[in-house]
């Protein structure tokens, strides 16, 4: 416990960069009472509408709401979301001025209709093309001048075209260079990129497909697992041992929802973390919580287990609220005692 609170003490004097897709969750809150008599749907008697930085922005939120510095990388449109992103994003002293805008793009938009705490439908506005190749170099230049001011970057990858190859590779070549450190939320489409980055923290789901990805792309890579059906936890210590080696990484975060997190270190220790959770009431963002608290402990002086650690309890606290949340260092105290 005095560890981890000295390590959470040191969150204030961490700088991270967060480079990814930025999104914009719009929450339409409200109640039901009858079914619509156009269609067998609920209608849902909107009450109230807020706005949270959701994707990349969410992990930005994240790191701030512990105290750390952080600069957001990332692309909108020029439109009116984008506006309501900026500023909800300044309300948290979020540091804006490496957020680029792209025209030909709408910023992307999550709606969710809830009606009391049941999430009812989500609609998704979004663009998934490639930038643009001057973009995409404004983007590289941006990196080469400033990334020896952070102590970490984190690559948020949500498929939405922000990570793309060119961008991987010069990245992380600089970033090891400086011999930062380098986490990745990852994209299973993108797993072969991100090999020489610190560690990675895919979920279930993006790790089995990572490896189905994997045997089909390299069919010299000798897989020892059936990947036609839903692994087990043999599988899964496995799959992580497989991506660990071929990705070249310190260590991989498996986040197991219920089952909690397993962490893989590159000398071969496997640790089952289990969960903390108390209550869950919304687990969106929590992969966002789980990279950030991590990287944020490392940065800090943690090792790759206490930074584990600490990543859970924080998991652990917003999966008990409603919405894509955060915490602070007052609950992830009280949390760990």
């Amino acid at each position: 416990m005095k560890n981890l609170k000295a390590i959470i003490s040191r969150f204030k004097k961490v700088k991270i960069l967060v480079i990814g897709d930025l999104i914009l969750d719009e929450y339409i809150w409200g109640s039901v009472d009858r079914i619509s008599p156009e269609a067998p749907v609920p209608v849902v008697w909107a009450q109230k509408r807020t706005f949270a930085p959701g994707g990349t922005a969410n992990v930005a939120h994240n790191i701030r709401a512990l105290g750390g510095a952080v600069t957001l990388l990332g692309v909108t449109g020029c439109d009116a979301n984008a506006k309501v992103l900026l500023g909800q994003l300044k309300k948290q002293q979020i540091n804006t001025k490496s957020i680029f805008r792209e025209p030909q793009r709408h910023t992307t938009v999550k709606t969710r209709i809830l009606a009391g705490h049941q999430q009812v439908v989500r609609v998704d506005w979004e663009h998934t093309h490639d930038l643009s190749a001057a973009l995409n170099a404004k983007i590289l230049k941006y990196i080469e001048r400033n990334l020896k001011n952070f102590d970490a970057v984190i690559i948020e990858d949500y498929g939405k075209g922000v990570i793309n190859v060119a961008l991987l590779e010069k990245l992380i070549a600089k970033a090891r260079a400086l011999k930062k450190i380098i986490t990745v939320d990852p994209k299973e489409d993108n797993f072969g990129y991100y090999r020489g980055v610190t560690a990675i923290t895919p979920n279930r789901k993006e790790l089995e497909n990572a490896i189905r990805n994997l045997k089909v792309k390299d069919t010299a890579h000798k897989l020892k697992i059936n990947t036609d059906r839903l692994f087990h936890q043999k599988e899964i210590d496995l799959a992580a041992g497989e991506v660990l080696k071929y990705l070249n990484l310190d260590a991989i975060l498996v986040t197991l929802g219920e089952q909690g997190m397993k962490l893989l270190e590159a000398n071969g220790r496997l640790t089952h973390i289990p969960t903390v959770a108390q209550e869950v009431f919304d687990v969106s963002g929590a992969g966002d919580t789980v990279i950030s608290v991590f990287t944020l402990a490392l940065c800090a002086g943690a090792s790759k287990l206490e930074a584990a650690h600490i990543a859970n309890f924080a998991a652990g606290i917003v999966v008990g609220k409603l919405g894509t949340a955060v915490t602070n260092i007052k609950e992830l105290l009280e949390r760990i005692k």
